[in-house]
């Protein structure tokens, strides 16, 4: 998997305290963008997925403080990402099930079930959906850049 970064203690992506990994590659390249950097599919640096995996665990639960894991990008579910981001979200929760995870996505998720169908986000709780618009760009809104993407709890507007 190409990496664009990996945060292991974030306070801003997701709740309480998370461990963010930040996917390379994204087709949407939304106009003001926050993280342009992570476009190139190219980009970033190489990760195998399991040794990627064991610095996620070891980051999840460091000092005894349990973490919960956002995949953000980049654009974690395009085509060129979605074997590894499904990979990855299956082996977290399986290790560790009572964790959030929290994804965020240029796509709908009406296009996503359209694309991948209902397994895909089986092992997701928060979904941060819907690409950013510039024009309706807001900050004082939770998880969100602009006001037409929505946050979704196991498929649930929030």
């Amino acid at each position: 998997m190409r990496i664009a970064g990996l945060t292991k203690n974030d306070t801003t992506n997701g709740e309480d305290i998370c461990v963010s990994l930040w996917v390379q590659g994204c087709p949407h390249r939304c106009k003001g963008c926050h993280n342009p950097d992570s476009w190139d599919f190219n980009g970033g640096e190489y990760k195998d997925d399991d040794v990627l995996l064991e610095v996620i665990y070891d980051a999840i639960f460091a000092n005894g403080i349990q973490r919960n894991f956002s995949i953000l990008g980049g654009e974690p579910l395009a085509p060129q990402n979605i074997n590894d981001t499904y990979y990855i979200l299956w082996e977290v929760k399986q290790r560790y099930p009572s964790i959030k995870t929290f994804v965020w996505t240029g796509y709908t998720l009406e296009q996503l079930k359209e694309m991948y169908k209902d397994t895909l986000l089986e092992n997701v709780d928060v979904l941060i959906d819907g690409p950013f618009i510039k024009a309706e760009r807001d900050i004082t809104l939770k998880f969100r850049g602009s006001k037409n993407q929505r946050i979704l709890y196991k498929g649930v507007d929030y």
